[in-house]
């Protein structure tokens, strides 16, 4: 296990120096997720966990807020797909239509795609449903997919609010809601829609936001939608 030593501002804006762990020899096994998902993360090849999902995990599943700073490209969307894949199937729901417990937002439809991707991947042996909402196409297969009950909603603020208007989307039972790339949302100019949606989703729930940076819109973010959040900041 190497360590390597790292100094930022916390949400208070004092100076902390934190003890960032670099696993060179965690496994998926040890972060406690199950076999189901074990299986899915074999198939995919993938051996060891990155230092952003081996930090990540463990707070996600033990139902944290998390405010998790990374690049692109270091694996951010296992370290909350997979602990999510988790709770939603451990907390399976009885017969009937499939409410939205878990909401996705990110900027772009690229992205909103590759998400709903991971989580089809991951969740292949768990019989969850995902669907994926964004601009650019036409409304009416999004709403017959809203229609028929899904578990996991992945969507861009202007969709989201779109068909949500529309009365399509119901977050009554929403447990885990996620902002993805959060600093590029400010960038795009979508924090009002962002306020919007997070007025839609129950207060009592688990909220997870990931950045690549930590500018000054991004931290009112923050500080405004996690409860006592965990950190972890990769350098």
């Amino acid at each position: 296990m190497k360590t390597v030593l790292a100094a930022w501002q916390g949400r208070s804006g004092r100076g902390s120096v934190r003890l960032l762990q670099r696993p060179t020899e965690s496994s998926f096994d040890s972060l406690g997720l199950i076999e189901p998902l074990l299986a899915a993360v074999r198939e995919e090849g993938y051996e060891r966990p990155t230092p952003i999902q081996a930090r990540a995990i463990p707070h996600v599943l033990a139902g944290k807020d998390l405010l998790g700073l990374a690049q692109t490209g270091t694996g951010k969307t296992a370290a909350f797909a997979l602990p999510i894949l988790q709770r939603l199937h451990e907390g399976r729901r009885g017969a009937g239509k499939r409410p939205i417990r878990c909401l996705v937002l990110t900027p772009t439809r690229e992205l909103a795609s590759q998400i709903a991707e991971a989580f089809n991947t991951y969740g292949k042996h768990l019989g969850l449903r995902c669907a994926v909402i964004f601009g650019g196409v036409g409304h009416e297969p999004q709403r017959q997919v809203l229609r028929v009950g899904i578990d996991i909603l992945i969507a861009t603020p202007g969709r989201f609010l779109d068909l949500a208007g529309e009365r399509l989307i119901d977050l009554s039972s929403l447990e885990v809601f996620v902002l993805d790339e959060a600093d590029r949302m400010l960038d795009m100019g979508f924090a009002e829609e962002i306020a919007q949606v997070a007025e839609r989703c129950p207060k009592a729930r688990q909220t997870l936001m990931f950045s690549a940076t930590y500018p000054e819109g991004v931290a009112k973010l923050a500080a405004r939608f996690l409860r006592d959040p965990q950190e972890v900041k990769l350098a």
